[in-house]
């Protein structure tokens, strides 16, 4: 959860305005932090600068605005027991970016203090306990950034939200919507196809079965020298990670408006 989700009852109004950002990305994050009644009082707000979003599919955005509307009118011990089990047990869905590919590994450190470097020369700084690879945090840095670096990280990262969004829906969880609609930024949406036969196949890591046998694996070690080797918790991770080493480096651009042809909407454009 990061800091954000514990402020002010409209905790998507950022302490500065991005002036080639997207506001919704910040929504974004948002919908993934651990729910409080800030939240739920700010869906509202959410649902606002969502339907004024034009870079989104009206099929999508709906599905959005109706999870937002049922955060608001759920009950919040349900809400926040759900997160819990979705997130803080197991492996399969972690919001930690690096974690999918470096698993626990040396250079999962690394790629952290990279991505740290990208956010102190953007002039970024965090003030949440969550690690930097943490997804909402890193959507709260690309809400600042233009539609050329967010499409340009967003394609470094497709193949791990394909990832997520096939586990979250598998699991039934709204919380798809997010990386759903990330992909969906860049035209990348059919990436998910690719990864659900594997994910049907895949044994639950969030049972208490397989949180014990967590702790009988093999210790990590530190001695890696690749991608490859350092995903040790998981073939998936090494066979991301392979994947990562031959992604086409075409320049990926975020998609244009899906209404740019149509009348200004009455919300203002945020």
């Amino acid at each position: 959860m990061t800091e954000a989700a514990t402020q002010s009852p409209t905790p998507v109004e950022p302490s500065f305005e991005p002036l080639q950002g997207m506001r919704s990305l910040r929504v974004l994050a948002r919908l993934l932090d651990y729910p409080t009644q800030e939240l739920q009082d700010a869906s509202g707000e959410l649902i606002e600068i969502l339907n004024a979003e034009r870079r989104l599919g009206a099929a999508l955005k709906s599905s959005l605005m109706e999870w937002c509307q049922r955060l608001q009118e759920g009950d919040l011990l349900e809400l926040q027991a759900e997160y819990v089990a979705m997130f803080d047990k197991g492996r399969a869905t972690s919001l930690l970016l690096f974690e999918h590919v470096h698993g626990e590994s040396r250079d999962r450190g690394q790629a952290m203090v990279d991505l740290m470097a990208e956010y102190s020369a953007a002039g970024f700084e965090l003030d949440a306990r969550e690690l930097p690879d943490h997804l909402p945090v890193f959507l709260e840095y690309l809400s600042m950034c233009d539609e050329a670096e967010i499409g340009r990280w967003l394609g470094e990262i497709r193949h791990i939200l394909a990832l997520l969004t096939a586990r979250l829906e598998e699991r039934g969880a709204d919380h798809a919507l997010v990386p759903l609609s990330l992909l969906a930024l860049i035209g990348a949406e059919s990436d998910v196809e690719e990864h659900r036969p594997q994910v049907k196949k895949e044994a639950p890591d969030n049972t208490p079965e397989a949180l014990d046998a967590v702790w009988e694996e093999e210790a990590v070690r530190f001695s890696a020298t690749s991608d490859e080797d350092c995903a040790l918790q998981s073939a998936e991770g090494r066979r991301l990670a392979e994947r990562k080493n031959a992604v086409h480096s075409d320049p990926v651009k975020i998609m244009p408006s899906a209404w740019s042809a149509s009348p200004p909407s009455t919300v203002a454009d945020r």
